[in-house]
């Protein structure tokens, strides 16, 4: 039977009790049974993590700054799993799979045992860090042998060392741009800091959409706002966004709200930057461009799934173009990027685009992988922006596109630190 313990965050949470459990008794506490955000931020310990999981246990509603109590406090599943695993006691494996995903409880591995047992043996004095020490954290709290750094080290014969070369991944994204450059794409630069205004109204996403809420995207604090565009370009969007402006849309029909708009996130998807390049004068229509960006979403890190990841995406203006030319692309790039994998197309929905469809590549172990999602801009994206033309745009997911390519079943190997895999992998 496999063994579990409390990390250090599940040790807090089991002395102090869990964040959202505090945060439900403090508004249990107040006679209106709610608050403004600014009254329970700095009463309520880790306060984001409770937000979270209140408004997913149905504890909370959350409307605009104002948190209201639904549901009175009282022991939860998890308050009691922690008891448990301090016990040395079973916990049932739903409850132990969350306790797990939220870095509460850790798995006592055969590697775990190890590196415990060298340590009491040494006197809790760690000697040597190695890559287990710093996984399993069992260097906290222990003493470090004294180092003498003056010692000169042996001399290396750097005839036998091999030479350096790109990190395959690293690698792989500049083939990705060779061969994009080479179909007559032209790249565009992405940025880190965005304003929700491109990220989401420029793209036809509403105010209220659910993909707007800070458990779904980073937000920055300071500074929180950043400057919108040519006023011409917020206003048309506005329009669209209230009544559909000079579109066959009737719009999303709420006042739009401009300071919202001007609030500054990490880049949440590559399309981003698709809508600046559409309302510049720099646009060449028609018009091929791609770009490489790094994105940011809140996520539970797996095999095919990270907060941080690579988009390859970008679009074609021009006339007469449609779906057909699309799809067609779509599986030229696949087949250009990564090989003559199979492809598999479905049916998709995003708020920019019409018709839309995700794009699926077959990894030889992970089976079929969700790869891009991609379509035909609304014209509720580009008449606002200046765009009359049909515009096909995408995104890919391009480390899933890596995985394939490099052959790897888990999306974290991307940045392996197997010196023996970095050495011999090599590119086709």
């Amino acid at each position: 039977m496999a063994e579990y313990k409390l990390t250090k965050e599940g040790e807090e949470y089991l002395k102090g009790g869990l964040p959202e459990k505090n945060l439900v008794e403090l508004l249990d506490s107040l006679p209106q049974k709610s608050a403004t955000l600014g009254k329970v931020v700095l009463r309520v310990k880790n306060f984001p993590i409770a937000l979270k999981w209140a408004l997913e246990k149905n504890w909370v509603m959350k409307k605009g700054d104002e948190i209201t109590l639904l549901k009175p406090p009282y022991k939860t599943a998890e308050e009691e799993a922690l008891k448990k695993v301090h016990g040395g006691k079973g916990v049932e494996e739903n409850v132990l799979k969350v306790l797990m995903e939220r870095n509460l409880v850790q798995k006592i591995t055969e590697s775990y045992k190890s590196v415990e047992e060298t340590l009491v043996k040494s006197g809790n004095v760690v000697d040597e860090l190695t890559h287990d020490i710093l996984l399993t954290g069992l260097w906290k709290g222990r003493k470090f042998k004294p180092v003498n750094v003056e010692v000169l080290a042996k001399k290396i014969d750097l005839t036998k060392i091999a030479k350096g070369k790109r990190q395959p991944y690293n690698q792989f994204l500049w083939q990705v741009r060779e061969k994009l450059i080479k179909m007559g794409f032209i790249e565009i630069r992405g940025c880190t800091i965005v304003t929700e205004f491109w990220n989401f109204d420029s793209l036809y996403q509403a105010q209220n959409h659910p993909s707007r809420d800070w458990t779904q995207t980073y937000s920055l604090r300071y500074p929180k706002y950043g400057k919108l565009p040519d006023r011409r370009i917020v206003g048309r969007v506005r329009a669209v966004h209230e009544y559909g402006w000079k579109t066959d849309s009737t719009g999303w029909r709420y006042k739009w709200n401009p300071k919202k708009a001007s609030q500054l996130m990490p880049i949440a998807h590559d399309t981003a930057i698709s809508p600046m390049i559409l309302s510049s004068r720099e646009l060449q229509i028609p018009g091929k461009y791609f770009q490489i960006v790094r994105c940011y979403r809140p996520d539970v890190i797996d095999a095919t799934h990270g907060v941080e990841f690579n988009q390859m995406g970008g679009f074609v203006v021009g006339e007469d173009l449609t779906f057909k030319h699309l799809l067609g692309l779509l599986k030229q790039f696949v087949h250009e990027l990564i090989g003559p994998y199979e492809v598999k197309f479905t049916a998709g929905y995003f708020p920019f685009t019409e018709p839309s469809c995700e794009v699926s590549v077959k990894h030889p172990k992970l089976g079929w992988v969700e790869s891009a999602g991609a379509g035909i801009f609304r014209p509720e994206v580009t008449e606002p922006l200046g765009v009359s033309l049909p515009v096909i745009a995408w995104g890919f997911g391009i480390d899933r596109l890596a995985m394939i390519k490099l052959g790897i079943n888990d999306i974290r190997g991307l940045f392996s630190r197997n010196l023996k895999w970095l050495r011999e992998v090599k590119l086709q």
